[in-house]
């Protein structure tokens, strides 16, 4: 079953590359006492995800943040290494968007937002969203349907704020 607005975010373990390697990191840990505007991509570094989904949380950043969210969060079913370099690649290596690895698709699948893409030899992985998360509790969401890109996009959860 697929996660609804004014449902609360599952237990999982995820993970954060830090200096020292991976960390983990709990569901908790992110989200208890925040305003989280997370938004989750099919795969680091493909198309959609790096020239339009990840580049507009960046550029408005500050308008998100302004609108009383604490942190701005990127989740993806790929490694700490991957999320790491993605980050590298897209000049947000300061942490300013909060990068997590969903590796073995722990918390996807909670949240019932898998997307076999086995067709295209990626495997299980995230359906394109954004959702917005008050402590711990899901009051926006904003799944994308088959390969657009429109309701999840920066610009839409702001407008949601």
């Amino acid at each position: 079953m697929t996660i609804q607005i004014g449902d609360r975010i599952p237990a999982a373990t995820l993970a954060q590359a830090t200096a020292e390697g991976p960390k983990p990191v709990s569901t908790a840990e992110i989200f208890n006492g925040k305003t989280v505007a997370l938004f989750a991509v099919p795969g680091a570094f493909t198309p959609t995800c790096s020239a339009r989904h990840l580049p507009g949380f960046k550029d408005h950043l500050a308008d998100i943040q302004a609108k009383g969210v604490d942190t701005v969060a990127c989740i993806s079913v790929n490694d700490a290494f991957v999320m790491k370099a993605w980050a590298e690649s897209q000049g947000i290596e300061d942490g300013s968007i909060v990068m997590l690895a969903d590796g073995n698709g722990e918390l996807t699948r909670a949240l019932g937002l898998v997307l076999d893409g086995s067709g295209f030899g990626l495997g299980d992985r995230s359906q394109r969203y954004s959702m917005l998360v008050k402590d711990g509790t899901v009051s926006q969401l904003n799944i994308e349907q088959g390969g657009e890109f429109k309701v999840s996009s920066a610009e839409h959860l702001i407008a949601q704020l």
